[in-house]
């Protein structure tokens, strides 16, 4: 008798080498001999999808959208097949998928996909069968069969969306670290890992810069109510759960700090003053795929012009300063600033809601050790300031200190 479903997802990291593929194929055939049933959602090998990211610029500067998906795609072609094999190897038995093959089906928003439903019916069937099923994660494909890709990280959305489609009764997230930590550990030694954190804390990290997991894989899991364990491939330890509530999570006043490095400032000099100017920006960015963060607009007082500055994706700063550039053209506006030497710091919990000056303790730790703050956003859970890149450590260390993480 079935003890039930476990949905595992892993990593790059976690398949990197034969070596790595192997203990996968240990691990999942020990669940499997226990009486589990499982589906396995793999990412590509180790750097695989980087590396064909940089084969395909050195055919093209700027690829086609479609075509980097038939070509990002591959990845994960190879490691579920060869997990497969593995896993055959162990006398158990295995069947590897694509994502189009098991009814992942995407709108048609090639590199950043969206997932409109999920035939599980050919996952059902091979599991009634005594196999164990590998899936492609990351990738799906359009009702035209067009082959997407659902963004960086897109295997963590997979494994969830597999998960509350097929009902399971645990989701795994196998990751090179043993959890989430209250920042990382690369940069602060004395980071503590999280038992238990909350969908809403774990979002905002994912959102701010913490790489464990995909922002949009948090949000369906909020919103279907899937428990993730987050935990390491490479040994057994219990690692975090991520649930709707933690008991006296408003207790904690700051629950993690993370640093994104991976942002540009793009400033828009004398911008005439005037209604419906900035909608003539940010409508064009929006249409050209460009997403937006934070946005500060100087308000003038004794001229008819202002500045108006955002931050984006480093990754989209060529394609956001070409349009920023012909809409300052358009509008008569002056020159058009770009900044890559930013990061944004910020601070992470639930008990910001009920205690006070939460904000003027972080500015006044950044203020003590003489980082500038340049923007500024907030949500009920964070605070997010954009600093140049060279205090960017010390930030996180001395905010990860004051807030009393490192005890």
């Amino acid at each position: 008798m079935s003890k039930g479903l476990v949905v595992q997802k892993y990593g790059g990291s976690s398949v990197a080498n034969v070596g790595r593929i192997q203990r996968v194929a240990q691990r999942v055939v020990g669940y499997s001999k226990i009486g589990y049933e499982l589906v396995v959602v793999v990412s590509a090998l180790g750097d695989t999808t980087d590396e064909l990211v940089a084969l395909a610029e050195k055919i093209n500067p700027h690829p086609c959208e479609r075509e980097m998906d038939m070509l990002l795609s591959t990845g994960e072609q190879i490691s579920v097949a060869l997990l497969a094999m593995a896993i055959q190897k162990l006398g158990s038995e295995a069947i590897s998928f694509t994502g189009s093959q098991v009814g992942i089906i995407t709108d048609s928003s090639h590199t950043r996909a969206r997932i409109i439903k999920i035939n599980v019916d050919k996952i059902k069937e091979e599991l009634k069968k005594g196999r164990i099923v590998i899936v492609a994660g990351f990738q799906g494909v359009t009702l035209n069969q067009d082959i997407t890709t659902l963004g960086r990280g897109g295997s963590d959305l997979t494994a969830v969306a597999l998960a509350k489609e097929l009902q399971a009764n645990s989701c795994e997230i196998y990751t090179d670290v043993e959890g989430i930590y209250t920042t990382d550990p690369r940069i602060e030694p004395r980071a503590r890992k999280i038992k238990k954190i909350t969908y809403d804390e774990m979002l905002e990290m994912a959102s701010l810069g913490a790489q464990v997991m995909q922002p949009r894989s948090i949000e369906v899991a909020k919103k279907f109510n899937v428990p993730l364990h987050v935990r390491s491939s490479f040994n057994t330890k219990k690692g975090t759960m991520i649930i709707k509530e933690v008991k006296k999570m408003e207790d904690v006043l700051v629950s993690g700090i993370t640093l994104n490095r991976n942002e540009a400032k793009i400033t828009l000099c004398g911008v005439p003053d005037k209604p419906g100017v900035a909608v003539k920006l940010f409508k064009d960015l929006a249409t050209s795929g460009v997403s937006v963060d934070m946005i500060v607009q100087n308000v003038s007082h004794n001229t008819r012009s202002t500045d108006i500055s955002f931050t984006i994706a480093k990754a989209d700063l060529t394609k956001a300063s070409k349009i920023a550039k012909m809409v300052a053209k358009k509008i008569g506006a002056g020159d058009v600033l770009l900044d890559e030497d930013i990061a944004r710091v910020s601070i992470v919990g639930v008990g910001m809601k009920s205690h006070r000056g939460v904000a003027a303790k972080m500015f006044g730790i950044l203020a003590d050790n003489k980082i500038n703050i340049e923007m500024i956003s907030t949500s009920d859970i964070s605070i997010s300031c954009i600093i140049k890149k060279k205090g960017a450590e010390i930030a996180v260390k001395k905010l990860h200190a004051d807030f009393g993480l490192n005890k």
